[in-house]
């Protein structure tokens, strides 16, 4: 079986087809237009042809209601290579923070277990965190599931997801912390670090090394990057923006 460790079982339920998944390409994001309860009976009755791997209550635990070896009838030509979530609610509604919570927590759950990857996806094919939506016709024609509301909430989900897992969000580059912050002739190691970078470009200006104050040497150095780009003018004056900090590539640092 293929139960996901802290999620309380509900099932069966005979609107599934046993052995039934294909693939696991990620996790698609439902809403309930109803309360739990309410859900639950629906996907437990065999008239509603109807059914979710998982359920989301607005408080509580994250509940499973078919094994995810097994199809669930969700959204019909994805169900063989989707998991499905139904969040308790309605349309219009935003996620919960025990929603959230319990979404990050399969999201997680199933990259560890299924190597799904933490990315928001729009395309049926593709793959990571989707909405019923996403699928047009194909998927039953709810286009307006969840709501927009919930599929803004999606860049939260992962962001949390990868807390849980602890995996390091930093960017690889620093980004650009504004024109202000230089003119203020700040001291951090992300002078330091852009300094670094203006020697290993070959626009130094430094007789002994960049250090961590914002000085004219620094300015003298960028202003030299900005040419070596193609700057001129006003654009070449030695103070950074945000396209010649881009193609920098300073390293990132947490001091700002």
């Amino acid at each position: 079986m293929a139960l996901m460790p802290g999620a309380t079982f509900i099932g069966p339920t005979p609107n599934e087809r046993v052995d039934g998944m294909v693939e696991v390409r990620g996790l698609v994001l439902h809403i309930q237009q109803g309360t739990e309860a309410g859900s639950e009976a629906w996907f437990k009755n065999p008239k509603s042809q109807a059914s979710s791997h998982f359920m989301n209550p607005k408080t509580g635990n994250l509940r499973q209601l078919v094994d995810t070896k097994d199809r669930a009838w969700a959204e019909a030509d994805g169900n063989a290579h989707w998991i499905s979530i139904e969040n308790e609610g309605y349309a219009g509604d935003t996620l919960t923070a025990s929603q959230l919570e319990n979404a990050a927590r399969l999201l997680a759950w199933l990259h560890t277990r299924y190597a799904v990857p933490l990315q928001s996806t729009d395309d049926p094919t593709g793959k990571g965190l989707g909405w019923h939506g996403m699928g047009g016709a194909a998927w039953g024609g709810h286009t307006g599931c969840p709501g927009d509301p919930i599929k803004a909430q999606r860049a939260a989900i992962i962001t949390r997801a990868k807390a849980i897992l602890g995996i390091d969000q930093k960017p690889a580059y620093q980004p650009f912390p504004g024109a202000d912050w230089f003119r203020r002739q700040p001291r951090s190691s992300i002078v330091t670090a852009m300094g670094k970078r203006l020697v290993a470009v070959g626009c130094s200006a430094y007789s002994s090394g960049p250090g961590p104050q914002w000085t004219d040497a620094d300015r003298a150095s960028y202003k030299k990057w900005q040419r070596k780009l193609g700057f001129i003018g006003s654009s070449a004056d030695g103070w950074p923006g945000e396209a010649s900090w881009a193609a920098l590539k300073v390293p990132y640092t947490k001091e700002v």
